[in-house]
């Protein structure tokens, strides 16, 4: 359905266009891509009408909803963003956007553009950060997202390194668990997402839920048995699941939590969970107290100093956590993104540099 635009347009004050009004759109697809014009030549038209602001306004339509949280998202007025749309309307006779009760949504000509803004945005970002580059990397940014207890531990590392090499460059952190980190980067709200998974994972956010996207192997991390300094097993270098099938268990995260029903399952028993929590640190503190069992990653570890009154063990599998780097397609072309991935090599925690998977291509 065609809207009308005025400069003052909101998502709630869209009207339908009128025949008149939609005769001028038609009139002007005509102008731009004359029926008995060749093919290549109306592409090559709308190519050029295609502009990298409509891009960018298009791409935060389709990532927020509305006009309104687009022009927020972007830093623009909603005036402006309503006059991109609307300009790009006059300019090819293509709606980008229709009415959908009381707020908007993309048409199918919209969609199509969003489809691709990410690549194209990427693209650009690569280009400017090349630029830079040649300037010695004294400028450009990096959104990077990571899982919790890399936050006390590669996060900071990695911030120091590229603060000291590239001071120009500015950094920022939201803290995440892997499917939403993928989801930033997937969205543009993120650069870099630093992950995990577990073997057999059926949920694993690096599969279906990060197609398109390039996901590099960042090492595996171990998982380590956390029990009370006086546990009767505590003396074993290492221990055998199945031998604390009788504990009670301190679970973790929701997705730490699945891990440990696997590996208990695998060794033939069903762990009596006592508590759970996604605080590590609480985690330490209640073993210590003996109140239960708990398995917890090496990250986690080594984020705090070793509570007295634990002690910890590998078990008897060495069993581990998978460590990935998620970005973009083409992402590593951007110097900042280039540069905190090499930065994250010298890290290495699980013991061997990050090596790139390739990426998982879209259906479409």
């Amino acid at each position: 359905m065609p809207i009308r635009y005025d400069a003052s347009m909101t998502d709630a004050s869209m009207t339908d266009a009128s025949p008149a009004e939609a005769s001028s759109a038609g009139a002007a697809s005509t102008a731009l891509a004359p029926t008995d014009a060749p093919a290549d030549e109306a592409t090559q038209r709308l190519a050029a009408a295609i502009d990298l602001q409509t891009v960018r306004v298009v791409h935060a339509i389709a990532a927020h909803g509305s006009l309104t949280a687009a022009a927020a998202a972007l830093g623009y007025s909603q005036p402006a963003v309503s006059q991109q749309v609307r300009r790009f309307q006059e300019r090819t006779g293509v709606a980008l956007v229709e009415r959908a009760g009381r707020g908007i949504r993309l048409t199918e000509s919209g969609r199509v553009i969003a489809r691709h803004a990410r690549a194209v945005t990427t693209s650009l970002e690569a280009a400017a950060g090349e630029l830079a580059e040649l300037k010695g990397l004294r400028a450009g940014r990096l959104r990077l997202v990571a899982f919790p207890s890399a936050s006390p531990t590669l996060v900071p590392e990695l911030i120091a390194s590229l603060g000291a090499r590239h001071p120009g460059v500015a950094i920022t952190f939201v803290e995440a668990e892997p499917p939403e980190a993928v989801e930033a980067v997937r969205e543009n709200r993120a650069d870099l997402a630093i992950t995990f998974s577990y073997p057999g994972d059926r949920d694993d956010p690096h599969r279906a839920s990060a197609r398109g996207l390039a996901v590099r192997a960042f090492g595996d991390e171990p998982i380590r048995l956390v029990l009370p300094a006086g546990h009767p097993l505590a003396g074993l270098d290492d221990v055998p699941l199945e031998r604390l099938a009788d504990d009670p268990w301190i679970a973790g995260c929701p997705r730490c939590r699945g891990h440990l029903l696997e590996l208990a399952a695998a060794a033939g028993f069903a762990p009596r969970i006592a508590f759970e929590t996604d605080n590590f640190v609480a985690v330490e503190g209640m073993v210590a107290q003996g109140l239960g069992v708990a398995l917890l990653p090496a990250l986690a570890l080594r984020a705090t100093p070793r509570h007295p009154g634990v002690v910890v063990r590998p078990t008897a599998r060495e069993d581990v956590r998978s460590l990935h780097l998620v970005t973009a397609k083409g992402a590593e072309r951007v110097p900042a993104v280039a540069a905190a991935l090499r930065a994250l090599e010298a890290l290495d925690p699980g013991g061997r540099a990050a090596a790139a998977v390739g990426s998982i291509d879209d259906d479409v």
